[in-house]
């Protein structure tokens, strides 16, 4: 059985920097493509980024681009979301997903491409 587990979310300032993890288990990385999301009191869940698993492709939402950075490392299991100049609005619940395989060339940027999920880490971040 697949879990997800994130990592890494708390409490920080305005413009600070954080990093939230997304370690797989009960799977290997091999072709997964893992992706970021995040939900905000009130509101849909947002689409930040994809990664696939060896690293060479990742994209990211409009939104977050220049400030957040994703990455992995597969022989960890484990992807990254690097957040900086964080800024209230950037206030959520984080999540990563994964699905199981890939089509090369193509972005995985919806809710229902994923399969699988975690549980969910919380970044406040005040003013």
């Amino acid at each position: 059985q697949v879990q997800l587990v994130e990592s890494g979310g708390g409490l920080v300032q305005a413009g600070d920097s954080l990093t939230l993890s997304c370690t797989a288990s009960g799977r290997t990385f091999s072709s997964a493509t893992t992706g970021w999301f995040r939900q905000a009191p009130g509101k849909e869940r947002e689409f930040l980024g994809g990664i696939l698993w060896n690293g060479k492709t990742i994209y990211y939402a409009d939104s977050v681009k220049g400030r957040f950075t994703i990455s992995n490392d597969h022989t960890k299991n484990t992807a990254y979301l690097q957040m900086n100049s964080l800024k209230p609005e950037d206030t959520a619940v984080y999540y990563c997903a994964q699905r199981d395989s890939y089509a090369t060339g193509r972005q995985y940027r919806k809710e229902d491409d994923y399969e699988y999920w975690g549980q969910g880490t919380q970044v406040t971040v005040s003013s």
